[in-house]
């Protein structure tokens, strides 16, 4: 079972909020009414739920904002989109860039910009709502995506790939030693991509409908996407990976300082 954070988040600010809120209107004119002037310890000591209340409310609707509005960091769990995220990274999601989004309900409450070509987007996984998922968007709506021969064309054009040589696999990574790096651009986006010399080409060809988006794993030939399970519909997007703030690779002796502060690209 997933874990929903963020349903958490909500019901405990609502709940702190309220019995903050229950106290200030009933309860505390009672107490203050019940002091003796002249006898200071007649004076009645605030319940400890209102205590906890009043100190965790500020905390929780703190966080509820930033995380549900600015920026949420999340924990890269797969090779998918080596060599750019590695096992260990982690990340900050710009949760605006995509328009706000109510908590829980993720419905747009204000617009902003959609998606482009070369973005690096954290999405709720369309067959499994409750996980996220990180890839890049490759595809627009109304792009018609052919993947052949480990080669990508967006509406009849070849994106050039120029080799880069055999991956350094270190650490975590070294599940994918003997892959090839090239370079790869989206647009204006120029970002390195893994193949896998071993294995064979997932090949398709596809129209992007509207409201929804083609995307792939940088590591071709070790990525779940659209090539299997189809597009990300608008919706289902939670917001643009920008920043590595941390790495963690046991395999390759804990923190990896070199990646810290990484922009993503």
């Amino acid at each position: 079972m997933n874990f929903d954070f963020a349903a958490l988040l909500v019901f405990f600010t609502f709940l702190s909020g309220a019995i903050w809120a229950f106290d200030a209107l009933f309860l505390a004119p009672a107490r203050e009414a019940a002091v003796d002037p002249e006898d200071p310890k007649t004076v009645p000591r605030e319940p400890w739920p209102v205590e906890y209340a009043r100190s965790f409310f500020p905390v929780f609707l703190i966080v509820l904002v930033l995380r549900s509005f600015v920026v949420e960091p999340f924990r890269i769990p797969s090779a998918s989109m080596m060599p750019t995220l590695l096992i260990g990274d982690f990340i900050l999601v710009n949760k605006f860039d995509y328009g706000l989004r109510l908590p829980v309900l993720n419905t747009v409450a204000l617009e902003n910009h959609k998606p482009e070509r070369g973005d690096i987007i954290v999405f709720r996984y369309p067959e499994d709502p409750d996980v996220p998922f990180i890839k890049r968007v490759v595809g627009l709506p109304g792009d018609q995506i052919t993947y052949y021969d480990k080669n990508v064309y967006i509406n009849g054009t070849r994106i050039e790939q120029v080799p880069l040589g055999e991956y350094e696999a270190r650490g975590a990574g070294n599940i994918m030693r003997g892959s090839n790096v090239f370079l790869e651009k989206l647009d204006s986006v120029e970002h390195e991509i893994l193949e896998d010399p071993r294995r064979a080409s997932h090949n398709v060809r596809i129209v992007v409908p509207e409201g929804h988006y083609f995307v792939l794993g940088d590591n071709r030939d070790n990525s779940k996407d659209s090539r299997f399970w189809g597009f990300v519909p608008d919706e289902n997007l939670i917001g643009r990976a920008f920043m590595i703030w941390m790495n963690w690779d046991l395999k390759n002796g804990g923190i990896d300082w070199r990646r810290i502060g990484t922009i993503l690209e």
